[in-house]
Order: C-alpha cells, then sequence, then structure tokens
C-alpha cells in the first residue's frame, strides 16, 4: 500500500480536558497528531505519516495557517508513494477549509479532512474513529483511482464545497446543505478506553468510548466532485480584507459605514462584504443604502443566505450576485479568492 500522510491542524478532535466527565470543558488543540494516530488501535501497520502544520482552536483559524497547509499539501502530493492526505481539524471553520482546498487543489490524489465534536479524553470520544474512517476513504478513493477534497464525519463522506456545520453539540453535526452523502461507511463499533488510556495515560488522562456503529451498505461515486485546480500558490498572496455582515431587523447600516470609516486608517483596506441575506437574499432597506456606499468605494457586494439551506439562485433584477449552494463562510472565502483572480466554484 502506498503511505497515507496525516496533516494535524489542531482542533477538539486534539482536546483534553482534566475531567473526562465534563467533556465541554476542554482545551482544543493539546494532543499531537502523531498522539492521536496512537490511540487508533486500527491503524497500527498501516504506512502513515504524521506531520504537524498547525496546533490550533478552528475558531482560530487564519490565512497563514491555510498557507502552511497549502504548503504542507503541495509538498506531500507531490510524492508518488503517497496515496492522498489526512487533514485532522476542528469542527468550527472546517467547512471553510474545505471550501478552500476544493478550489485550490488539482483534484489528482484524495484529501480528506476529518474532525471531532468531543474531545480525546471524553467518554464519548469521537475523534479515533473518524480518523479511521478518513485514512480507509484515502485507501479507498485511491484505489478507486478518485481525487479531490471530502469531509469524513460519523460514518458519512461529505463533498467539500457542501459540508456544512449543521448541529453545534450532537456527534452527527454536519450535512450536505441540498446534496447528499457520497458515501455512508459501514462502521463497527470500536472500543477506545484500553488504547486511549495507553496513549494518553503519560498525559494523566483517561478516556473511554466507542464509534457508533452505521448498518449502511456502501455505494461509492465513481466520480468525485471537481477541484478548481487553481493551485496552492494563490495562498503565497496578501489575503484581502473580506467580511461577512447579517441582515437582521432593525440594521441601518450602521456596521458598514464603521467598517467603511476603519478601512481609511489601515494598510489593510475593506474589498468585500458577504451579506448573510434573510430569505432568499434580502437585505433590509437601511442596510442596503449602507452597502450601496459600500459599493460606490470599490468595495464588492455578493449576498449569501442565513438559512440553512437552498443557497440565493441568480434572478433577473439582482443589484448584487447571488451565491447559491455555499454557506456566508464559505462565500467569504470564494469572494477572497475572487478578488485574487480566482474564478468563483459553486
Amino acid at each position: 500500500m502506498r503511505r497515507v500522510v496525516i496533516l494535524g491542524t489542531g482542533g477538539t478532535i486534539a482536546g483534553t480536558a482534566q475531567d473526562p466527565s465534563r467533556q465541554w470543558a476542554y482545551r482544543a488543540a493539546q494532543l499531537s497528531v502523531s498522539q492521536l494516530v496512537e490511540a487508533v488501535p486500527e491503524l497500527e501497520g498501516v504506512p502513515l505519516e504524521t506531520v504537524q502544520v498547525a496546533q490550533v482552536d478552528s475558531k482560530d483559524m487564519s490565512w497563514s495557517v491555510w498557507r502552511a497547509l497549502g504548503r504542507a499539501l503541495h509538498e506531500h502530493l507531490e510524492r508518488d508513494e503517497v496515496a492522498g492526505v489526512v487533514i485532522t481539524h476542528g469542527t468550527d471553520t472546517l467547512e471553510e477549509t474545505a471550501y478552500l482546498l476544493q478550489a485550490l487543489h488539482d483534484g489528482a490524489k484524495p484529501v480528506v479532512l476529518t474532525a471531532a465534536m468531543f474531545p480525546a479524553t471524553s467518554p464519548h470520544a469521537d475523534g479515533p474513529t473518524n480518523l479511521r474512517d478518513a485514512v480507509r476513504v484515502v485507501q479507498e478513493a485511491a484505489q478507486r483511482c478518485l481525487g479531490g477534497v471530502v469531509a469524513v464525519m460519523h460514518g458519512r463522506v461529505w463533498s467539500a464545497g457542501a459540508v456544512r456545520k449543521s448541529h453545534t453539540h450532537a456527534p452527527d453535526a454536519f450535512d450536505g446543505g441540498d446534496a447528499p452523502p457520497l458515501v455512508t461507511l459501514k462502521r463497527e463499533p470500536v472500543e477506545l478506553e484500553e488504547d486511549v488510556v495507553k496513549a494518553l495515560s503519560r498525559l494523566g488522562f483517561r478516556a473511554q468510548g466507542a464509534g457508533a456503529a452505521e448498518p449502511a451498505e456502501e455505494s461509492w461515486t465513481s466520480v468525485w466532485h471537481r477541484c478548481g485546480r487553481w493551485g496552492w500558490g494563490y495562498l503565497e498572496a496578501d489575503p484581502p480584507r473580506v467580511e461577512i455582515v447579517c441582515s437582521h431587523a432593525d440594521a441601518d447600516g450602521w456596521i458598514v459605514r464603521a467598517m467603511l470609516a476603519q478601512a481609511q486608517t489601515t494598510t489593510r483596506p475593506l474589498r468585500g462584504i458577504v451579506v448573510a441575506g434573510t430569505g432568499h437574499g434580502t437585505i433590509h432597506a437601511g442596510l442596503t443604502e449602507a452597502l450601496r456606499e459600500a459599493a460606490c468605494q470599490g468595495v464588492t457586494v455578493w449576498r449569501s443566505s442565513r438559512v440553512a439551506r437552498g443557497g440565493v439562485l441568480p434572478r433577473e433584477g439582482d443589484e448584487w450576485p447571488g451565491v447559491p449552494h455555499l454557506t456566508a463562510a464559505q462565500a467569504r472565502v470564494a469572494l477572497m479568492l475572487s478578488l485574487l483572480g480566482v474564478s468563483f466554484m459553486a
């Protein structure tokens, strides 16, 4: 078998708590990616390499981390002996990273993001099962000559352009908006107590748990969603400033005007605004006036929706373009790339 490279970026999957019974009181990004692999006995004997790219809580994800991740992906995906790459990530911004990577990756090899809703020391730790699944998806995809970017969570494989976090605390916290999973994996429960204790005992932690069984037949699609193929070099550029503004009752545009005033005092001016609109991308009249002022100053405005599914489809007479099928956070990434010269990819 060719090698699978696992790139660690932190997140809850690498989180720990002093008291495992209080699984919500944890610190993310405490364990190394090599320690995560040690806690999964099914990965013993699998040809793996681990690389710690970053160690952050994904709520603090940044362009600089994406840049480091792009450099690591470029290095390892070029190697003939590497079948594909797994990225361990936090759940909070996984949908943004996934969309970004899909836009830039050439699609030749599989890149699989995975994460966890519970920290490694929780009695319900889901990270080891998700990590095991992610490695298997890379192996299976490579054998089937499938390339591209996907996310693997709770036994389901989601397209990178569709995946989004849809629940704040449930283990099955992700969906694909209007898109179904590419694959539903068959999984057996995995007892973690002895193996996690072995991997974490030197840190003074105790953890146990089991992965949920998914009694489903696997049906692999013959083609994964296409990648943008724009290349990792775009991450070497300085990122344009793009902000998200939400339309809501009483939205009078004050926040937009404040951003415009602030932009005049900084070396990194405001370049774009994504509006998380109501319904089908509608915008409060007060906010609309402020956005027109921004547009007159050269700020690019895109519309998304604060509604969970559906996106904003184009309609005749639209003042600003709508973003179909993407969350507001993904639309922000798309607009940043667009301002760097990358064509929008829904």
